[in-house]
């Protein structure tokens, strides 16, 4: 077992941090990577810009490593596009002979299991390797691990239109007209909605990002008309804290979107839950249920954005013994701390390698596939993820336990109005946690400390 490799599943910055925290103790990483590059899911969205500026955004170990080589870290306090982090950190890190040696590209992982064991068999299983199948280029390959990272994230497994978690009916039917993610509005898909009426559903950054992209459209090109469809009636967590967001970039995008709703620049649906989607004399009229439970229908629909989150891959992962939460499917130990039910701070109490295990033992999930489908997720806490991880694998359980996470919140804490129970806060007053926010047989209790 210990002359075999540490898999890592992403080469994205997660799992290139974990990549360098193996060197640097001197263990073999050995990281598999779908794309046709490192940090394929940022290059995904490259032309968005960054909230959090690039002290947030670059591994400590990974900058330690490149620097030999004569390279700078960028400015601390600039935002980056997301591009940018790709060309500026991860392809000159990739590029270290100790690191391209290690990186598999092309090269999408199918399965993960113990060799020779199914799920169910106990006896012997610790003692076994991980077996990975996979394609690359095409070809079946296989690979055997002592441990197996996996950093996949979940931007390739999008949430559907379907309010109830499904697929709207007519949504596969119409999937050539609907975009699942952030289009480049300006530069690459521009032709896709000049002159279009675009409607854009879902309440997070990547919904406000191409809101405002569309409405500087809009200004050039007035056909342009934006829809925005939203499940929720309260958007105080759709704007965010404004000024008292500690990044200031995400503070001023909650205002930017605020500032386009109030003033007109775009039609604004709340609290619909979309049914069904039909196409009807060249546009797609959608059909959902308002707040109140009655029949909503917007028509004349030319094209739609997706921006309703994403989900972790679990089919990838099915043979293994996992213990994930059954709401979020995050790893299990951290669904308290980051249930997006009752948490909106943005911070998330430290936590490493325990609450990333699993049953399965060598096993663990790492950056944003560990949130599951919790929303809020900065880079940062990945790179002390893998570090806290990887110590752990290496056996220095004394650094594997010592983490230390400092997030800057959002600026906005709070339950929703609507599900708010007897004045409980994510975050209780400055001084003290909240009170416990039952929900069925559970406890989750969700404190900013």
């Amino acid at each position: 077992m210990t002359s075999l490799p540490v898999a890592i599943v992403g080469a994205g910055p997660v799992g290139l941090a974990a990549a360098a925290r193996l060197l640097e103790r001197g263990l073999t990483p050995l990281v598999l990577e779908a794309g046709d590059s490192v940090g394929a899911n940022l290059l995904d969205y490259g032309h968005v810009r960054l909230f959090s500026p690039w002290r947030y955004n670059v591994d400590p170990a990974m900058a330690a490593q490149l620097e030999p080589t004569g390279w700078r870290a960028p400015p601390a306090e600039d935002l980056p596009f997301a591009g940018e982090v790709v060309d500026r950190v991860l392809r000159p890190y990739a590029a270290l002979p100790q690191v391209a040696a290690a990186l598999k590209l092309h090269t999408r992982v199918l399965g993960i299991s113990r060799e020779g064991f199914d799920k169910v068999k106990t006896s012997g299983r610790d003692k076994a390797p991980f077996l990975m199948h996979a394609e690359q280029d095409g070809r079946p390959v296989v690979f055997r691990a002592r441990a197996v990272i996996d950093a996949s994230g979940t931007w390739n497994s999008p949430n559907p239109l379907g309010a109830s978690g499904l697929p709207a009916f007519g949504e596969e039917q119409l999937k050539h007209r609907i975009f699942y993610g952030i289009p480049d509005v300006l530069g690459r898909d521009v032709e896709r909605y000049a002159g279009k009426r675009t409607l854009v559903v879902g309440a997070g950054h990547s919904a406000a990002n191409t809101l405002l992209a569309l409405a500087e459209l809009a200004r050039s090109m007035p056909a342009t008309r934006l829809v925005w469809a939203v499940r929720s009636m309260v958007l105080d967590r759709v704007f965010g804290g404004g000024d008292a967001d500690a990044l200031p970039a995400r503070g001023q995008l909650g205002n930017s979107l605020k500032m386009l709703r109030d003033h007109g620049g775009l039609e604004f649906v709340g609290g619909l839950r979309i049914m069904s989607l039909r196409e009807e004399g060249g546009t797609i009229t959608v059909e959902g249920l308002d707040g109140k439970g009655d029949v909503r229908v917007l028509a004349g629909i030319d094209q739609i954005v997706c921006a309703t989150g994403q989900r972790p891959n679990l089919p990838m992962v099915s043979e293994l013994r996992l213990r994930l939460d059954t709401m979020l499917e995050s790893t299990e130990a951290l669904a308290p701390l980051i249930d997006p039910n009752v948490h909106s701070c943005g911070t998330v109490r430290p936590h490493g390698h325990r609450e990333l295990s699993h049953p399965e033992p060598g096993f663990y999930t790492l950056g944003v596939k560990s949130y599951g489908r919790a929303p809020t997720f900065l880079m940062a806490t990945g790179f002390e993820q893998a570090r806290s991880v990887v110590a752990a694998i290496a056996g220095d359980m004394a650094a594997a336990d010592r983490v230390e996470l400092d997030l800057p919140e959002t600026g906005v804490c709070g339950v929703p109005a609507e599900e708010a129970l007897d004045g409980a806060s994510c975050c209780g007053p400055a001084t003290s946690c909240a009170p416990a926010v039952a929900q069925g047989a559970k406890v989750r209790v969700a404190c900013c400390g």
